[in-house]
């Protein structure tokens, strides 16, 4: 596949879309909203322009696409920067623009959901940016975590190598986004592990690509995004779980169907994001979180084992759904240095 086009970076005192793609919870939760877009103003030094539907719930699917042309369109508008995720971006997809998008290509920044867009924009030939929502990571309550500053600072502003660090602490506990005293102190935080290595005996360099694991499993269903698997050959694969914690049988099943589809084996590397173990409809504790993940890992090395068994893959990388989270370029350089046991993205 040939190199994507990585979009010019803003700069301090430009100005920045913030949409909603998927839903705008903006509008039943502005806490977390309002406190991200403070700090993209006074941390960050950017200028937040909302559109039309990132605080409308009921924003349809063509309105929300209508957003996204409008920010792309606006040669004012320097990079777009998703509000949070959801469940039904898949459904914006059809009302998308290829031409206007790919005539006007800008940093694209979200996760989780925000799968779709990032691999429809890979498929125009543009590196977006796996990370960054405005009501998660840059309205996190208390603080913005160090690592997730640092990383979203230079994905944003700079060009070039990043190397990316095992994180020392992690958490995946959730709280309630309607209190205000949600937002006084920072989560607690548990000692992580760092990352675990499988086969770490080569090095790989390739582009990114990937996401959500059930994002993914649903665009593979709606034929959306992926095309012929061989073109990610070499490359390195982003995997994730959300906060609906799948089953280690579910993910197992999901890595079949993409190993079936000859999705998995042309990866020479893949990244798995640190898995969320805790939800208000599953607050597990610590110890079955740990068993969850481990669980999880297990599923996962099995359908390597048995689609792609000479993949080198690294698990616990702060690039999902737990906190912090580091930001991972869309189609972008990825270096996967086994035994060396290092990771170095590039902006």
């Amino acid at each position: 596949m040939d190199p994507l086009l990585s979009p010019p970076k803003p700069r301090p005192g430009d100005r920045v879309a913030v949409v909603s793609p998927s839903r705008g919870l903006p509008e039943l939760f502005p806490l977390p909203f309002d406190l991200g877009l403070a700090r993209l103003r006074e941390r960050f030094g950017l200028t937040p322009v909302e559109f039309p539907g990132t605080r409308d719930l009921s924003a349809s699917p063509a309105r929300r696409a209508e957003d996204l042309h409008a920010a792309f369109a606006d040669p004012e508008i320097k990079a777009v920067i998703c509000s949070i995720g959801g469940e039904d971006q898949i459904t914006v997809l059809p009302y998308l623009d290829a031409d206007l998008l790919r005539a006007h290509p800008k940093p694209f920044f979200g996760y989780s959901d925000a799968t779709n867009l990032l691999a429809y924009l890979h498929t125009l030939g543009i590196v977006g940016y796996h990370g960054g929502a405005v009501m998660t990571q840059f309205g996190r309550p208390g603080a913005m975590h160090p690592a997730t500053e640092e990383s979203l600072r230079a994905a944003l502003f700079t060009h070039g190598p990043y190397r990316l660090r095992p994180g020392t602490e992690y958490s995946d506990m959730d709280r309630d986004w309607a209190d205000p005293a949600s937002f006084l102190t920072e989560p607690a935080m548990s000692p992580a592990e760092g990352w675990s290595w499988h086969q770490p005996d080569r090095v790989v360099e390739g582009a990114s690509w990937g996401g959500s694991i059930e994002i993914l499993s649903w665009m593979a269903m709606a034929d959306r995004c992926i095309g012929d698997p061989a073109r990610f050959s070499g490359g390195v694969l982003l995997l994730e779980s959300s906060e609906e914690m799948p089953s280690a049988q579910e993910v197992y099943w999901i890595l079949r169907c993409f190993g079936e589809r000859g999705l998995l084996r042309p990866f020479g590397a893949a990244l798995i994001g640190r898995a969320k173990a805790w939800s208000f409809e599953q607050p597990l504790t610590p110890e079955a979180g740990l068993a969850y993940r481990r669980e999880q890992r297990d599923a996962v090395l099995r359908a390597f084992a048995e689609y792609a068994p000479d993949t080198m893959v690294v698990f616990d990388v702060d690039l999902g759904h737990t906190d912090p989270q580091v930001v991972v370029p869309y189609g972008g350089l990825v270096r996967v240095d086994g035994p060396g046991r290092d990771i170095t993205v590039h902006y």
